[in-house]
């Protein structure tokens, strides 16, 4: 994965997913469209995770899918492994649901899920998408050391984490993200952003190879990409 494909979604692919969220009413709220529009239009997110999951015919877990991009982005990509993604958000993942089963994506699944509380029984690949700093150090680290435990031969656990560094990038997601949780997109205020050398320590003491790498692209955030395998 090089750096150069820091970048989003190209406007085709990304118009063509955000129109499973339109309304089917003509009056119907467009929320959910503008929004998905917007992300796939400007975040390098997916392009990575794509790219980190390509190739891997291991279940996917998808923890804190929110309204289940990932899922379209992987089958819109040929990636047709199994999918469950589970979120704290109930409405959300009711949107979720009726979405996927509309415009007929195959083997998708969601389920509501408080991260904080337990996770699902699961073997395969484990994505953790912009959920990190929502828990405390402590639950951090459980969650980590669960997904770790989820890995099978052949997968793949790939997150995208806001990393602390002291520095300006951190500053303003700090900011976006308590501006997400004042307005009510994020269910929670955020309560810790991990360092480079926490994840790292992790990893190393699982066995696992890992690739580290900032993941800006054109944000103003301090986005990061991290993929870990068994070696």
């Amino acid at each position: 994965m090089d750096d150069h494909d820091v970048r989003p979604l190209d406007a085709a692919t990304a118009k063509g997913i955000a129109r499973a969220f339109l309304p089917q009413r003509t009056l119907g709220n467009r929320h959910d469209y503008y929004y998905t529009l917007a992300k796939l239009r400007t975040d390098p997110l997916y392009p990575g995770v794509l790219a980190a999951l390509r190739g891997s015919r291991a279940p996917l877990l998808d923890l804190g899918c929110g309204l289940g991009l990932l899922a379209h982005a992987l089958r819109g990509n040929g990636q047709a492994m199994p999918y469950l993604g589970v979120d704290i958000d109930a409405p959300k993942i009711d949107r979720a649901r009726r979405i996927a089963d509309r415009v007929g994506l195959d083997d998708v699944a969601f389920d509501v899920v408080d991260l904080a509380a337990g996770y699902p029984p699961h073997a395969g690949s484990v994505a953790i998408l912009d959920v990190l700093q929502f828990l405390t150090r402590e639950q951090q680290a459980l969650l980590l050391d669960a997904a770790i435990a989820m890995l099978v031969p052949g997968a793949t656990l790939v997150m995208r984490a806001a990393l602390d560094d002291d520095g300006a990038r951190i500053r303003r997601t700090r900011a976006g993200d308590r501006f997400a949780a004042l307005v009510g997109w994020m269910p929670d205020r955020p309560k810790h952003y991990p360092e480079v050398g926490e994840l790292r320590a992790r990893f190393d003491a699982a066995g696992l190879s890992a690739d580290i790498r900032p993941w800006f692209g054109n944000t103003p955030f301090n986005n990061w990409l991290i993929v870990a395998r068994l070696p």
